[in-house]
């Protein structure tokens, strides 16, 4: 067994391999950039070597360098983790050639199954059900439209070399094949320096079901059960979840078999991904294999108890797998939540920034375990007051949750997503709430478009309505009541904190858009210390009731308590509203902000005039931080509604900033290589 290895990656990923190789007794070599010299995995590691600058192409992607500090330190091994270099034939194979051990597959292995083209031919070759398709690359836009017709419309154009929804288009029609052969070119020149191009018929109402491999240089392989990942947003797993509620036990045993046989078919040593997509009917065929550790492998972990990691490191050390395809378990449900730093609220763009508070919520398993007893975990290379930086990809964590069925285990991170504080950029926790919520994502009916289908429109506040809004109303006013107590403590009235206070009478007026709020009236009893607060509002359609029991500490953001005997937890903010005096509540990741105020007060506070923001109609802002690194007009052009105006960078995406509405440019404000903030002007018009 290795002494030592070096962890060529970064962020969570790097993390959740050290914990692994800490629980082994193996020491560990963290690499990383400038802007990563504070990180979590560094200060995890036992050693640390700087590779470079941020960008990645000067640190991350340094293959030779990754090497040397290898080498330098003394590792014997080197783990990939995923991204960056992990299914770089060239690196692995230049790993092996230099002495060292690469942590996954064999060179020749990943080079079979990175090639889409490739990879289809070999799957056909090990009898694995492939996608009817054109597997030659193809040159011309026209040739393109010509195969796309002979297959049937709708088809998918992908690049040879992509991934992560990278170099991919769907066409129903000859002009989307026409533009989406010539982006995918583009696209995949630029991401991976590979511009082949592919294509394949588009199954209809498909779901991406993967089947997660084993295979050790003794030539066993056994297949660790499916992963359901079709809730997807452009093409990038939002949740995942072991097992699928759609496949039948004989659907999974004929995937499972299928991937074993492809993966027996290039000689798979290590942990890897066969994916499929499923029709409607179960029908499936072969996507791609993923050569390296997936972001969603937590979730087979906990169904399995096996440490994926740990089974990835004995593989490549040279032991024989400690298990048979029937010791492989099928235990409870579990399942993944990315935590994106990103807004939904604005069509999901990036979100970076210091992290002025991160706060998960209470864990009860931990990366590295191998266990499948039912709690919630989370993975992720990010700290209290850390960063995220602009450079990498949006990942702030992993929230995982394993519970004894599908309702429990949705129960289960519902609970969990109430709990998680992240304050300082935004995320899309609000989003994983309501796609919990939704009904069909309950009942198990979806597929790869649930997304585009029921947030066509993208995604508001009215797209996560809670279940019961006096609820928050109620609490808005009880908090009210502890910060009004705290007050006349600290002003010498200590009295209050311990002896009865009288039944109050508040109005809690409900913050809406452009001045068009709601005001409630609601009850307090006589609030006693330590008991629990009957709270009476009076909305729309009669009374309701609520015994409010809430723990709250000075400075928390969290709240946990009972509400009519029912444990819950929110999250509360005080004068981070866009009014100094309102209380912001946030559960099941609908927000609400208030105003509690005496009914006098209130009547008053109505017959305020609103007062409108300033017009900036003729400005285009940046609608993220970023990196501006074109501006595409110039002063006196005249644009028209849906021309391009500039290119603004940020996590590995290029985000295009369009025009909404004819007009002149009257003056560039932002230069190409500004680093701009949220709402930072770039250009106006006359």
């Amino acid at each position: 067994m290795f002494t030592k290895i070096l962890i060529a990656n970064r962020g969570e990923i790097a993390c959740r391999v050290i914990a692994t190789a800490q629980k082994m007794g193996i020491a560990t070599v963290a690499v990383y950039s400038d802007a990563d010299a504070q990180a979590r995995f560094v200060q995890m590691a036992d050693e640390a070597v700087r590779l470079g600058p941020p960008p990645s192409r000067e640190s991350y992607l340094l293959g030779d360098k990754i090497i040397e500090a290898a080498k330098a330190t003394g590792a014997q091994a080197i783990h990939p983790g995923y991204g960056f270099l992990s299914e770089n034939e060239a690196f692995a194979r230049k790993v092996e050639e230099q002495g060292l051990v690469f942590i996954g597959p064999k060179h020749h292995s990943i080079a079979a199954m990175g090639d889409k083209i490739a990879s289809k031919k070999l799957a056909d070759e090990a009898k694995v059900n492939t996608i009817p398709g054109y597997n030659d690359p193809i040159d011309t836009p026209e040739q393109a439209v010509e195969i796309a017709k002979g297959i049937g419309y709708p088809v998918m154009i992908k690049a040879s070399a992509g991934g992560g929804g990278k170099g991919l288009r769907v066409a129903f029609n000859d002009k989307e094949a026409h533009e989406g052969f010539s982006s995918c070119r583009n696209e995949a020149r630029n991401s991976f320096g590979d511009d082949r191009v592919f294509i394949e018929k588009f199954v209809e109402q498909p779901r991406h079901i993967e089947i997660q491999v084993l295979g050790d240089a003794h030539g066993n392989v056994v297949y660790l059960n499916e992963r359901e990942c079709s809730i997807q947003r452009r093409h990038q797993k939002v949740i995942e979840e072991a097992p699928s509620p759609f496949i039948s036990d004989a659907t999974r045993k004929a995937m499972g078999e299928q991937a074993v046989q492809l993966a027996k078919a290039v000689q798979y040593q290590s942990a890897g991904t066969v994916e499929f997509v499923v029709g409607k009917d179960q029908d499936f065929y072969f996507l791609e294999m993923n050569t390296r550790l997936q972001v969603e492998h937590p979730v087979t972990e906990l169904i399995t108890g096996l440490d994926l990691v740990e089974q990835m490191i004995r593989v490549a050390a040279g032991e024989k797998l400690g298990f048979a395809q029937a010791d492989v378990k099928r235990e409870g449900w579990a399942m993944e939540c990315r935590i994106n730093a990103e807004d939904p609220f604005r069509s999901f763009l990036p979100s970076t920034g210091r992290l002025v508070r991160f706060a998960p919520p209470a864990t009860d398993l931990q990366q590295g375990q191998a266990t499948t007893a039912h709690g919630v975990r989370v993975d992720t290379g990010v700290v209290d007051g850390g960063e995220i930086p602009m450079f990498y990809d949006s990942m702030i964590a992993k929230l995982i949750v394993h519970g004894k069925d599908r309702a429990d285990a949705i129960a289960r991170m519902r609970e969990a997503l109430n709990g998680f504080v992240i304050k300082g950029v935004q995320s899309n926790i609000p989003f994983q709430a309501a796609l919990l919520a939704h009904p069909k994502f309950v009942a198990g009916d979806f597929n790869t478009g649930f997304i585009a289908e029921h947030y066509a429109h993208g995604f508001s506040a009215a797209d996560v309505p809670h279940a019961d809004p006096s609820f928050l109303v109620a609490l808005a006013a009880r908090l009210h009541m502890f910060y009004r107590n705290r007050a006349q403590g600290l002003q010498g009235q200590f009295w209050e904190g311990f002896k009865a206070l009288p039944k109050r009478d508040f109005t809690v007026c409900v913050l809406g858009k452009e001045g068009h709020n709601e005001y409630v009236n609601v009850s307090l009893s006589e609030v006693v210390r330590g008991e629990p607060t009957r709270v009476t509002v009076h909305a729309q359609g009669g009374e309701r009731v609520y015994e409010l029991a809430v723990d709250r500490y000075l400075g928390d953001t969290r709240i946990t308590g009972r509400c009519n005997g029912q444990p819950f937890t929110a999250q509360m903010e005080r004068g981070k509203t866009r009014n100094a005096l309102a209380i912001r509540v946030i559960h099941n990741g609908t927000q609400l902000d208030a105003i509690v105020m005496h009914p006098g007060t209130a009547a008053l506070h109505k017959l305020m005039p609103y007062k409108a923001p300033p017009d900036m109609s003729k400005f285009v802002l940046s609608p993220m931080p970023g990196l501006l690194v074109q501006v595409a007009v110039e002063p006196g052009q005249k644009v028209q509604a849906g021309e391009k105006l500039a290119v603004i960078e940020a996590m590995k995406m290029e985000n295009v900033i369009l025009a909404a509405q004819d007009g002149v440019v009257s003056k560039i404000v932002a230069g190409k290589g500004d680093s701009l903030a949220v709402d930072e002007i770039i250009l106006e018009f006359e």
